[in-house]
């Protein structure tokens, strides 16, 4: 019979630079895609992880190759850049891992505060696909939950925590009188809404204008701040006017060209894309310097070490939350033996017989199962007071009673 194991295979900052980073990012085409072939290959728990720093997936399966194939299969990587770059946690170190992501310990930026949030939407995301009908939805409010007494009880979530927020603390260390100068945001999804928002409240410009490909959500966004939507036709001209360039399209092939750039004037762009969104050939102009996303993520402020000294605490957080659940999907998987167990001292009589004995005997039946709920529940304690003696139990009880290895598989 073969054993699920947990396991997490992806990349990251970690591991790979920003273009082999950018070729196992997934488009929503292709997340949809490996969503669909994972449920033919009747997976029951999947989540994809895919932000900035990381793609990754978390899965109950028998090996991990089935977690590599869906994502090179699905993305623009392939097995050969996996083995350079990619990596594979099991089981303990697995789930370590996604409490430690989830709780901004191994983001870019020390305690990032939007990774939770973008964990969130993947769990419902693959909630909604039918992929988190096992152990997945305990877990991730597991992951939660950690990361909420995180930022309640200790600091390290303060100062610049977020790529968004790291961008516009860039801008306002490198350009004088920023409330005067033109920028523009090239793309309002999820970095580029929350850019907008920390714009609107560190610069006081009241010259930002809103571009993206679908003119509605832009209109969204200046529904709820003082910015101007230009429709994506006038992009050129834009860009001509403007004296920072804020590109977060999310495209997979970049979508700023050196032949879009016609500025007389210095013209700073901050691409905070993967893959990148701006060509690589813009730093040949004279005059533009273009910041990528892992570069503002190196760059640190003034909180930053008083951040790290939270570390050991949050760990203490995640260390007590991490273990009860382990301690909780340790019990589960002798739940399957236990019910197998109940039932066939209930139904220990000859099949044939069985619906009689039912009929002539009701109340005798109500205390069999009464009898057996108690028997069962006293070998779930035993279990739990004495946890390395677990296995040795429910192998005990699967050859004695003769259990059903399906029931309990």
């Amino acid at each position: 019979m073969d054993t699920h194991h947990f396991f997490v295979v992806g990349v990251s900052y970690k591991t790979a630079n920003i273009d082999l980073r950018g070729k196992f990012s997934l488009n929503d085409t292709q997340h949809h895609a490996l969503f669909l072939e994972a449920q033919k290959q009747k997976i029951k728990d999947l989540i994809v992880v895919n932000t900035c720093n990381r793609t990754e997936l978390y899965a109950w399966v028998t090996d991990s190759k089935i977690l590599i194939n869906l994502l090179c299969d699905h993305s623009d990587g392939d097995k050969k850049f996996f083995e350079q770059v990619g990596y594979t946690l099991k089981d303990e170190e697995g789930i370590n891992h996604v409490f430690r992501v989830g709780t901004g310990l191994e983001s870019q930026i020390l305690g990032d505060f939007e990774i939770i949030s973008q964990i969130k939407q993947s769990f419902f995301r693959s909630k909604k696909m039918g992929l988190a009908e096992g152990y997945l939805e305990h877990f991730i409010n597991a992951v939660i939950n950690a990361s909420k007494r995180i930022k309640t009880e200790t600091k390290i979530s303060s100062g610049a925590t977020s790529v968004a927020f790291a961008s516009v603390q860039y801008i306002l260390k490198n350009i004088q009188n920023i409330s005067k100068k033109n920028i523009l945001l090239f793309g309002t999804g999820k970095i580029g809404a929350n850019t907008c928002k920390n714009l609107i409240k560190h610069t006081q410009s009241g010259q930002i204008t809103l571009i993206n490909r679908t003119q509605s959500r832009a209109d969204k966004i200046a529904n709820k701040f003082p910015v101007i939507v230009k429709p994506f036709s006038e992009l050129t001209s834009c860009i001509h006017e403007a004296d920072v360039l804020i590109v977060a399209t999310g495209a997979q092939n970049p979508t700023i060209s050196k032949e879009l750039i016609h500025n007389n004037k210095p013209l700073l762009i901050l691409d905070l894309s993967i893959p990148r969104n701006v060509d690589t050939k813009i730093n040949e102009i004279e005059n533009v310097k273009v910041i990528h996303l892992d570069e503002l993520s190196q760059i640190t402020d003034a909180t930053f070490e008083i951040r790290k000294k939270y570390i050991p605490k949050a760990e203490l957080i995640l260390n007590e939350i991490k273990n009860e659940f382990l301690s909780w999907i340790k019990h589960r998987k002798y739940i399957p033996a236990l019910n197998a167990f109940k039932e066939k001292i209930i139904t220990s009589e000859k099949k044939e017989s069985e619906l009689k004995v039912y009929l002539n005997n009701c109340f005798g039946f109500q205390r069999k199962q009464r009898i057996a709920q108690k028997i069962t529940g006293q070998i779930a304690a035993y279990i739990r007071e004495n946890p390395n003696q677990a296995e040795q139990t429910i192998d005990l009880i699967t050859d004695v009673f003769e259990l059903n290895s399906e029931k309990i598989g």
